[in-house]
């Protein structure tokens, strides 16, 4: 090879790398001076009804000697409805689950569950450790509804309006920072929606 029209190349290799990366710092930078929120991550069932699942209970689960339901998305019309999904192997999930225990006692939010691909009991285990929020879990084991969901990690938090349609989505964890923003989040998704008949 012509030892001439090899060094062109190799300049050209070693510039790639230091391209690209003005390329991104670019790209970064205008995200930021933008204003968005780096950690809002849109979201398209906003606005669209929750995708179809129907999903069996938690098995053994159980709240004052009755056992908790599983939960479908017919199941989510009605009312203002946070829908969280979460697992036992979550790190996340744990540093959460307080706020999801407070969120439970606020009047007119309903508090739905998916248990996100946990293994045999855990997700029993784990609720019955750190405490019950949720008058329904549905238990996906497969994956299956996260998919339809959209959820790619945990936890996940959809706000849902009594007509069944997506309002809002939570990604990340309720903090105490954070819960007074979320809840008037929940509470404008609500206002948001028309009643269903």
């Amino acid at each position: 090879m012509n030892p001439t029209v090899e060094r062109p190349r190799r300049s050209l290799l070693v510039l790639l790398p230091v391209v690209v990366f003005a390329v991104l710092a670019v790209v970064f930078f205008v995200r930021l001076r933008s204003g968005a929120d780096p950690q809002a991550l849109p979201s398209a069932l906003i606005g669209k009804p929750v995708p179809t699942f129907a999903l069996g209970p938690v098995p053994g689960l159980q709240a004052k000697g009755i056992s908790v339901p599983g939960l479908s998305s017919t199941d989510l019309k009605g009312q203002v409805t946070v829908l969280n999904i979460f697992a036992s192997w979550c790190a996340p999930c744990q540093v959460e689950h307080p706020m999801l225990m407070r969120l439970a006692q606020e009047p007119g939010i309903r508090l739905v569950g998916i248990d996100y691909k946990d293994p045999g009991d855990a997700g029993r285990r784990w609720l019955e450790r750190h405490g019950l929020p949720f008058s329904a879990v549905g238990s996906d084991v497969t994956g299956r509804a996260g998919i339809d969901l959209g959820v790619y990690g945990v936890p996940e938090t959809f706000v849902i309006g009594p007509d069944g349609i997506i309002r809002d989505k939570l990604v990340g964890i309720l903090t105490p920072e954070n819960y007074a923003s979320v809840l008037e989040r929940i509470r404008a998704a609500g206002r948001a929606a028309p009643a269903t008949n």
